[in-house]
């Protein structure tokens, strides 16, 4: 008897429907749109063409601190060139160390500036080897953890080709429709190396004043 009793005590709690426990789908309930609103639509990033075809140029964004290097200096330079040293990021290390090769076109950006703009056209000279800085000591770019039989870290040389007739302001690149999926537009992106398309290099090329 006691038995049966416990079977008719589980029953009717499996029955009870006031204990049942709601299903997850029902709680995720779409919220009703305000009139007149519109769903933002999602901006992908322009497709770079990694990796390169046979005898294909790519093109590259660089930044620098006009008052630690600017893009004058760069044209000052002995042959217009210096080697681009201090890459402390992996993905822009990557970029620098993995992709970039001599004769791809530079557009050299001046960060931390008031505006921050693209300055002026450069290319690179000479392809990856390794960052001396990473190993001098005395240096603000030193890496203790960097070993010189496997260094972690480096440079390309660059040389200045021309400056744009105007520099190109921020505010002005994110007004430009056609330059939406550039990588230095996208909301948090910093690195100190990024890729650029063929069509984004031509539109900054035309709103600079120069002809590719």
């Amino acid at each position: 008897m006691a038995s049966k009793k416990r079977k008719v005590t589980k029953a009717r709690k499996r029955a009870s429907p006031a204990k049942r426990k709601p299903a997850k789908r029902a709680s995720k309930v779409a919220k009703p749109k305000a009139p007149g609103t519109k769903t933002p639509k999602k901006v992908a990033p322009s497709s770079i063409p990694f990796p390169r075809a046979p005898g294909q140029k790519l093109y590259w964004l660089v930044k620098t601190e006009p008052d630690v290097f600017s893009f004058t200096d760069l044209m000052n330079a002995p042959s217009r060139t210096t080697h681009w040293d201090g890459i402390r990021n992996y993905t822009a290390r990557n970029y620098l160390r993995d992709q970039m090769k001599a004769g791809d076109g530079v557009l050299v950006y001046h960060s931390n500036a008031e505006p921050p703009a693209i300055a002026g056209l450069a290319e690179v000279a000479r392809e990856a080897y390794p960052d001396h800085t990473q190993f001098d000591a005395k240096h603000h770019h030193f890496d203790p953890a960097a070993k010189a039989d496997n260094p972690a870290w480096y440079m390309v040389d660059i040389k200045g080709v021309a400056p744009l007739a105007r520099s190109l302001p921020l505010p002005e690149l994110k007004s430009v429709k056609s330059l939406t999926g550039m990588m230095l537009l996208q909301k948090g992106s910093r690195l100190s190396v990024q890729p650029v398309t063929a069509a984004e290099w031509a539109i900054v090329l035309d709103l600079g004043g120069v002809k590719s």
